[in-house]
């Protein structure tokens, strides 16, 4: 493909996703389609990479499953399949990649930022 391909698919207008970070608790729903039904699935848990750029971008979320089975999922960030996600905690983390997690048995607990008071 051609650079100027590229760029043209790149300057399109894609859905605005809220801004979030490493270390964030965050809540995607995704439309998943069975057959000819179509249903949203929510999925939630701690992001603990984003990498990528334009096009390319991702973003790896980790949550707990049952039997404390880890799980992790890696979304584009243009996935149409996704109708929105929701911020449910500011992570104050020191790290870009939090791939230590995935050593940690149990919950993982991660300090939450404080809100700036005006």
């Amino acid at each position: 493909m051609s650079n100027a391909f590229i760029r043209a698919m790149e300057q399109q207008d894609y859905k605005e996703l809220p801004p979030f970070n490493v270390g964030d608790t965050i809540r995607i729903s995704q439309r998943i389609t069975e057959g000819n039904k179509e249903r949203t699935q929510k999925f939630e848990g701690i992001v603990i990479q984003k990498r990528g750029a334009g096009l390319n971008k991702t973003f790896t979320v980790r949550k707990i499953s049952a039997n404390g089975i880890g799980v992790e999922k890696i979304y584009p960030y243009h996935l149409p399949t996704i109708e929105k996600i929701e911020v449910v905690k500011r992570g104050k983390v020191r790290r870009a990649k939090l791939y230590y997690i995935r050593k940690i048995v149990g919950v993982v607990k991660i300090k939450e930022k404080r809100q700036k008071s005006q």
